[in-house]
């Protein structure tokens, strides 16, 4: 399939300009504009709701079924190690450094070039619905949770993340535990209190060595890893209490409550979920975009990472130009080579799809 490259070119540009605009999470006002006034520069109608920007295919049939087409634009912070200035969307050869450009800022404008490539089509099978969100990085309520809300009914969602180009056809969720155990204080020279520390260490070695019986044929296991410990105050009293977190990575086989339930009848510590929202995601076997790709020669996997793909109550898959390992590392970058790779590649998958849906 040919791709108009000005289409590209105008891609290329907007990553420039998002790179060169602050975004931390909650604070992406500014990128929201700039993704407007590119819709406004090609005379696509768009809303906005909050910091959240979408906009529909010219010929839209609310008959049809509706893809969405979805990234985000906000970024994490610029980590110490940066030895370029995180917001100058620098190009050293077929090189684009810049806080955001790989994620995920060149999956979202290669997205958006792709929408525009078929925005005005009259033979399309679907619609095609193109929404640039905020507050991915911070799993937030005002990102694309709360966009989905005003959206049409959407019957399936391309995410774009950098995966290499590479098809995520599932999806770890996400359940991070706050444990608490109680014990009493004393004085640590004498045979005195109980050590809170020493009672939530048997809790600590579940966690470690406890295995789920189901296994993912995608994702494999499920995965529990301690993150953060806090007790005590000084050296000589016997702490009281004890809190440690733990980073549950869950699999299409389990609920959370699932796992939230056998975790909790295998510990004797209070276990307290900070949120049951980020679900496992993925595709049927037999959804035709999986027959498309793969007469295609994509390569699927199952991704260990986390995505707004967790909160879309909608079969989902991930896949976008860049690496996973460059996101939130220091001089992040992006090749154009994979911008415009990853146009083609949104571009044929969309097109094979037209003629199976």
């Amino acid at each position: 399939m040919k791709i108009d490259s000005t289409i590209t070119e105008g891609a290329i540009a907007l990553l420039q300009k998002l790179i060169s605009t602050p975004s931390l999470s909650s604070e992406e006002d500014n990128t929201a504009l700039a993704i407007e006034e590119f819709f406004r520069e090609r005379n696509i109608p768009f809303s906005r709701f909050l910091n959240n920007v979408w906009a529909r295919n010219k010929y839209f049939d609310k008959e049809k079924p509706t893809i969405l087409l979805n990234s985000h634009h906000d970024t994490v912070k610029p980590n110490a190690s940066y030895t370029k200035d995180p917001f100058a969307p620098i190009i050293e050869g077929d090189i684009l450094f810049g806080l955001g450009s790989n994620d995920a800022g060149g999956p979202l404008v290669s997205l958006m070039a792709t929408f525009e490539q078929f925005y005005y089509r009259t033979d399309l099978s679907y619609n095609l619905i193109l929404a640039a969100s905020a507050e991915e990085e911070i799993s937030g309520k005002n990102g694309v949770e709360a966009l989905l809300a005003q959206l049409p009914k959407i019957d399936f969602g391309i995410v774009g993340e950098p995966t290499s180009m590479d098809l995520a056809i599932a999806e770890k969720g996400l359940m991070v535990l706050d444990c608490y155990t109680k014990g009493k204080p004393g004085h640590a020279a004498r045979e005195e209190g109980e050590n809170a520390i020493y009672k939530a260490l048997k809790d600590m070695e579940w966690f470690k060595d406890y295995e789920f019986s189901e296994v993912s044929p995608t994702l494999g296991k499920v995965k529990m890893s301690l993150t953060i410990i806090n007790a005590g105050s000084q050296h000589n009293v016997v702490p009281d209490s004890c809190k440690f977190t733990v980073d549950v990575r869950v699999t299409d086989a389990y609920s959370l409550q699932d796992c939230l339930d056998i975790i909790k009848e295998n510990v004797g510590c209070e276990v307290v979920p900070r949120s049951l929202r980020l679900n496992s995601s993925g595709i049927a076997p037999n959804h035709p975009l999986l027959k498309v790709a793969n007469d295609l020669g994509f390569k699927t996997y199952g991704s260990p990472t986390l995505s707004d793909q967790a909160l879309m109550p909608f079969e989902t898959v991930k896949l976008g130009p860049g690496e996973s390992a460059r996101s939130h590392s220091a001089d992040e970058f992006i090749r154009l080579s994979e911008i415009k790779h990853g146009v083609q590649r949104y571009c044929e998958l969309l097109e094979s799809l037209n003629n199976k849906l």
